[in-house]
């Protein structure tokens, strides 16, 4: 028999809330899960049992960040954000040269390979230079068919998302090859408009790379990219639920709105899990005071330092319904890039749990059979 955990209670597939349930693991794997009493005395007892967190923006934590040519920084960043409950990971690189982007790619296919990683997001350079944030406009440019395979390739399989700007020439074509090869399109960081992004929808983008930023906001007369995001229930949509990227209760109608598409994101950069002071974002000098990042130069918002743990509570804090935020940081994420085996407590899935106390705050995280 393996070990069987029994919650207070638990956040299981197909049940609306959170209910008394269990889960049984062997060999790192969720073998039956149920809610109720369990079949027989529990080998461990847990507060509330929800999957382990599944975050696919993500730049960096611990000081260190993905983009780097050292190995070393990819586990500091994995073990920040383990601690608090994220055990699948999903690595964001910002705007590069594409010699620079493809030496990262392939570093972070190795991660990808060993299981590491679940794959690499690139969130640039095909982006527009009037709503950049916090990338440098000299490398920004548009997606050439050359520029996009070579790094595709550089992934070997591993690149699971790219984010764009539709209205930049060839965007359209990017989106429909990246797709073809298995790859997440999103749209972000663009100044398009409402019928721009429908086409962009229409090419195969199914992503909303962190709705209302990085675009212009949505007024009555201008609609813009976010409705055409909001309302296709095509798109998921990317929400950096920190209390400064989105109001949280902007982020709890959109849910209430959008019922099982939010996925939230923390887009977080190397201070999340650190201290405040100054970082590079790329090449990009970034002060972080009060936990809030900004551009050295002209003060823009350059990511966050966010984990998915306290984006749980501030939805929750914000009106959302336990599950409901529980589900954006675990089951809809994994949907939304095709992961498979993560982000559930259901039988196949990896063993990945998080035990959480009253309060939301993760006391302990199993990844793959194991408690950390």
């Amino acid at each position: 028999m393996g070990n069987l955990i029994a919650g207070d209670r638990a956040l299981l597939p197909g049940v609306e809330g959170l209910v008394p349930g269990w889960v049984e693991i062997e060999g790192g794997v969720i073998v039956a899960a149920g809610q109720g009493a369990p079949p027989r005395a529990p080998d461990e007892v847990a507060s509330t049992l929800a999957p382990g967190y599944v975050d696919v923006h993500s730049h960096g934590g611990g000081g260190a960040a993905f983009g780097t040519d050292d190995p070393a920084d990819v586990e500091t960043v994995l073990a920040t954000h383990r601690a608090k409950g994220t055990t699948t990971m999903v690595a964001s690189l910002v705007t590069g040269t594409i010699d620079t982007l493809a030496q990262q790619v392939a570093l972070l296919a190795g991660f990808v390979e060993d299981g590491k990683l679940a794959g690499i997001h690139l969130e640039g350079p095909w982006l527009s230079a009037e709503h950049k944030g916090a990338h440098p406009e000299h490398l920004l440019c548009d997606p050439s068919p050359a520029d996009v395979t070579r790094l595709l390739d550089a992934g070997r399989g591993g690149v699971r998302m790219i984010t764009l700007a539709p209205e930049r020439d060839g965007a359209l074509a990017a989106i429909a090859a990246s797709v073809a090869r298995g790859c997440v399109a999103a749209v972000g960081h663009t100044a398009a408009g409402f019928e721009t992004v429908e086409a962009a929808i229409d090419a195969g983008a199914t992503g909303a790379t962190h709705l209302f930023n990085g675009m212009p906001e949505m007024t009555h007369r201008t609609p813009g990219p976010v409705l055409a995001l909001w309302r296709d229930s095509r798109v998921w949509l990317e929400l950096v639920c920190d209390g400064v990227h989105v109001d949280p209760r902007l982020i709890a109608h959109v849910m209430a709105t959008a019922p099982g598409r939010a996925v939230f994101v923390t887009d977080a950069m190397a201070a999340a899990g650190a201290q405040d002071g100054d970082y590079m974002l790329g090449e990009l000098a970034v002060e972080v005071r009060g936990g809030v990042a900004r551009l050295a130069e002209g003060g823009s918002i350059a990511g966050s330092t966010l984990t998915l743990d306290r984006a749980v509570r501030t939805a929750v804090g914000a009106g959302v319904p336990v599950a409901d935020a529980l589900r954006a940081a675990t089951v809809q994420p994994a949907r939304y890039l095709g992961l498979s085996g993560v982000g559930a407590l259901a039988p196949g899935c990896r063993a990945d749990v998080v035990d959480l106390d009253g309060g939301l705050n993760v006391t302990r995280v199993m990844v793959a059979g194991r408690w950390q």
